[in-house]
């Protein structure tokens, strides 16, 4: 078995620090201590900085998570295991269409309870990967606490040729739809929510900067969100080797940057990431928090101890975990 530690505290804080985030490390109390395997990385001759002070393969590998997770198989057999168990005990969810493809669809979980709240989950993936029918063992704690639980399924970036732009759309057109049609399903329109994690919570931080009253719906159509383990700035994303299966062009790094868009958020948001992510995933959910706490806007973030990213997305399906703990105390359901 590969033995993997948590690398000097001091290498970590570094480089969170560097380029003026400092800011933002003291949002946490403790400094951040990612783990990556093997924990002493191989020599490698270093390189012209590319972003703050990473060379390209320091920040390639600050883009990949499975660098800082090596559980990372183990954790995907648990996820699919955990998620047929969830299915024997809620029952398959209904399958609706908010478009006119075939993945256009969400998978609605439903509660006991009428006139319930909505949690709206966008998966994650890296873009490229995860379906909605991946999730029910994060459906389960909120149908049982008294919510609906619904998974918008949408296309992925290979499939779009590498553009960020549809699948945002669809998350949006998906959000319309259950708004619309909440009480379709037994769902409050005016007590939606919105979880996510990875990727998903890239695509989240899209939905939060949406212009929504421009489509005569509420501007704070969501009424809270819990975002782990995100990007809301793609600038460094661009930069490193998920430029190549991600066609980054000036509009979508601007456009999709949720912030660089923090005036047209109308959401409470509260912000996790793991103190074993990977340093870059760590300093977005810092950044983006600073940002957010300076314009005023309400925001919290957790930082889990001991957790790396797939731990921590974990958690949100346990009602005592992380962000399961989270999102239930936002929903007032805890």
């Amino acid at each position: 078995m590969r033995a993997c530690h948590s690398i000097d505290a001091k290498l970590t804080r570094r480089r969170l620090v560097a380029g003026g985030a400092a800011a933002a490390v003291a949002l946490a109390n403790d400094p951040a201590a990612a783990q990556r395997c093997p924990a002493i990385p191989p020599d490698h001759p270093k390189g012209a900085p590319v972003w703050l002070d990473l060379d390209q393969q320091d920040l390639d590998e600050a883009y990949d998570q499975n660098v800082y997770a090596f559980n990372f198989k183990n954790i995907a057999e648990r996820r699919a295991a955990n998620n047929e168990t969830a299915l024997a005990m809620i029952g398959r969810p209904e399958r609706v269409a908010y478009g006119p493809t075939d993945i256009e669809k969400v998978d609605i979980y439903r509660t006991r309870q009428l006139n319930a709240p909505v949690m709206v989950f966008i998966h994650g993936g890296g873009w490229r990967n995860g379906r909605s029918a991946d999730f029910a063992l994060f459906a389960e704690v909120f149908v049982k606490a008294g919510a609906n639980f619904v998974a918008v399924d949408f296309t992925n970036v290979v499939e779009t040729k590498g553009d960020l732009f549809p699948m945002v759309d669809q998350c949006r057109r998906a959000v319309a739809w259950v708004y619309r049609n909440a009480a379709s399903f037994g769902g409050d329109p005016n007590a939606i929510y919105l979880c996510s994690r990875s990727s998903g919570s890239h695509l989240a931080g899209c939905l939060v900067i949406t212009e929504w009253d421009k489509q005569g719906l509420p501007r704070d159509i969501f009424k809270g969100a819990v975002l782990g383990g995100g990007m809301y700035d793609l600038k460094p994303v661009r930069l490193s080797k998920r430029g190549n299966y991600v066609k980054f062009t000036d509009e979508m790094e601007e456009a999709l940057s949720a912030q660089r868009h923090i005036e047209n958020i109308h959401t409470p948001l509260i912000l996790a990431h793991g103190t074993l992510e990977t340093p870059e995933f760590q300093r977005h959910t810092r950044d983006f928090a600073a940002a957010l706490k300076a314009a005023g806007k309400p925001v919290q973030l957790i930082v889990g101890k001991g957790y790396n990213h797939y731990e921590l997305g974990e958690t949100l399906g346990n009602p005592y975990a992380i962000l399961g703990r989270a999102a239930l105390e936002m929903m007032k359901l805890a």
